[in-house]
């Protein structure tokens, strides 16, 4: 039986990825060949995230071109600064476009300094959630150095939804949970001296668990420092499914079920 730590990642069928950024510039050269060889490795799903205006109308187009992949629209916190004028309306035309199924990729970013100030961050955040809720949609979070702010508005506005890239302590994912929100982990389970994320990927309920990759970035090891893509959740599945002493199919199940639920999915082929 093939090792899951080998550098040829393993073929594993209904791998859905809950979080992705195929608009970035790393997938430039070569996206419309690549993207389709995944749908032949056992890719059924991609949550594409727009961080940006222009990243979301993309996103709406591959949603467009290929049957497998779904699309969130937002402005993420490190784009909150300055966003153009009319935003919000000509978010909302975006997310009312076909298979536009979340708010995201939106947020809170304390780590950068060169970062836009913290009141804008969250006014901007703020604005989506009561867009989202509006239009009944959940959100895909983005939660970096900004755990309590973050967990304020969530409790405020009470959106449907996941924190992608939990984290947050087992504590934090506990009260999250509560909300009614999903937890979303990637790469990081895998890396040394992961104690957090292993300890979140050991506590958190199947049934709030999604897979994701967050890619270009985070990939899993053994490809830290490579170019991530959708496939390599069999890596990261594979540690949690570790983690918690179940089957690597549970843990992929359960990330297909799970986004079938948040996003309001059909069946995957």
């Amino acid at each position: 039986m093939e090792s899951i730590h080998t550098e040829k990642a393993p073929m594993s069928p209904g791998i859905f990825d809950s979080h992705a950024h195929y608009d970035s510039e790393q997938f430039q050269e070569d996206l419309h060949t690549f993207l389709p060889s995944l749908f032949q490795k056992g890719v059924c799903g991609i949550i594409n995230c727009g961080t940006d205006l222009s990243s979301s109308r993309f996103t709406a187009d591959l949603c467009a071109r290929y049957a497998p992949v779904y699309g969130a629209a937002g402005i993420h916190p490190e784009c909150a600064g300055n966003p153009p004028e009319n935003w919000e309306s000509a978010l909302e035309e975006i997310l009312r476009l076909p298979k536009m199924v979340a708010v995201g990729e939106i947020g809170l970013d304390y780590h950068w300094e060169e970062n836009p100030a913290r009141d804008v961050q969250k006014e901007v955040f703020a604005a989506q959630l009561r867009l989202a809720n509006r239009l009944g949609l959940p959100v895909i979070v983005h939660d970096r150095d900004a755990h309590g702010d973050t967990m304020d508005l969530l409790r405020q506005y009470k959106p449907k939804g996941v924190v992608h890239c939990f984290s947050g302590s087992v504590e934090m994912m506990r009260e999250a949970v509560k909300l009614g929100l999903y937890i979303g982990l990637g790469g990081a389970v895998t890396f040394k001296n992961a104690r957090v994320p292993v300890e979140v990927a050991k506590e958190v309920p199947l049934d709030r668990l999604l897979t994701e990759t967050d890619c270009p970035y985070m990939a899993p090891v053994p490809f830290r420092g490579k170019r991530c893509d959708s496939s390599m959740i069999v890596y990261t599945a594979g540690k949690i499914a570790e983690i918690k002493g179940v089957p690597l199919s549970e843990i992929l199940e359960a990330g297909r079920r799970n986004a079938r639920e948040l996003f309001s999915l059909p069946d995957f082929p």
